[in-house]
């Protein structure tokens, strides 16, 4: 038997279990967004659900909300996370506690730092007592609305806040790996600093830098638990509207809902084949 062959058995278990989970949940929410469900007697498919959604004002709103919380969380993180790794990477005195506390929030769960959101950014909260009691505004009602506000200004802080270690640590990582030679390299034919890194350092560490995106806009554009906590009631983040599109007391409704599952998995789909593109045409070079 093979090594390749031996390590496909090994791993046969594990991949038999995700799957089983994935692909048999993705096919049955595929087969109920059709309306395809012989066990209640609906044995021919249709696409009423996905013609009902695409012209649904409410659905498209929705939509572009979401879009909106995915690329400007994904943006504002990468670069946040490029321009840390770039000061973490130099050697200062306290350096390892400066990178110990950037990476300190990689471990609180996302509800836990949402919650902390809300206490400190909303017109109630800590942030907006200090401002009215440096007399910077008349009531706490007065401050700036960054929760449940129509922009998801108070969403986007949450992931930026989470996110930018995330992508910071794989950064930082590629940075180390990479070394400084190539820069070094650079300055001494003649470049800038802003020129070493621009043309040099971030060609070398893109890769990095787009497969932690890709993860993090696949993961904010599918999230439910943070619009949820933190959204607006109108409009609503996509995963929400499908959460409350599926536990409608209207079952016809559910096909409805799953086509907007659907639609959150198309888009993570289409990330992932955009970022295989970019790696692919990368390594081709």
């Amino acid at each position: 038997m093979s090594e390749s062959l031996k390590t496909f058995v090994r791993l046969a278990p594990t991949l038999a279990v995700i799957g089983l989970l994935f692909f048999g949940g993705l096919i049955m929410g595929l087969m109920r967004s059709v309306n395809y469900m012989p066990v209640i007697g609906l044995t021919e498919p249709n696409l009423d659900a996905y013609r009902a959604v695409l012209s649904d004002p409410d659905f498209l709103r929705s939509f572009g909300l979401t879009l909106h919380i995915s690329l400007t969380s994904t943006i504002l993180s990468a670069v946040l996370a490029v321009g840390s790794a770039l000061l973490l990477r130099r050697s200062f005195a306290g350096r390892r506690l400066a990178t110990f506390l950037f990476q300190l929030n990689l471990t609180v769960p996302h509800l836990v730092g949402a919650i902390g959101i809300l206490y400190l950014f909303s017109q109630s909260g800590s942030f907006a007592r200090l401002a009215h009691a440096a007399a910077l505004i008349d009531r706490p009602a007065d401050f700036p609305a960054l929760i449940y506000d129509p922009y998801a200004i108070g969403i986007i802080l949450q992931y930026v806040w989470k996110e930018v270690p995330f992508i910071g640590v794989i950064v930082l990582a590629n940075m180390q790996a990479i070394g400084q030679d190539y820069e070094a390299v650079a300055r001494s034919l003649g470049a800038t600093r802003w020129q070493a890194i621009r043309h040099v350092l971030l060609p070398q560490i893109w890769p990095g830098v787009l497969s932690a995106s890709v993860i993090v806009f696949a993961f904010t554009f599918g999230a439910y638990e943070i619009p949820a906590l933190l959204g607006a009631s109108y409009p609503a983040a996509l995963p929400v509207l499908a959460y409350r599109s599926y536990t409608d007391v209207d079952l016809a409704s559910r096909p409805e809902a799953m086509a907007m599952a659907m639609v959150i998995a198309l888009m993570s789909a289409v990330m992932i084949l955009i970022y295989t593109r970019a790696a692919r045409r990368r390594g081709g070079r």
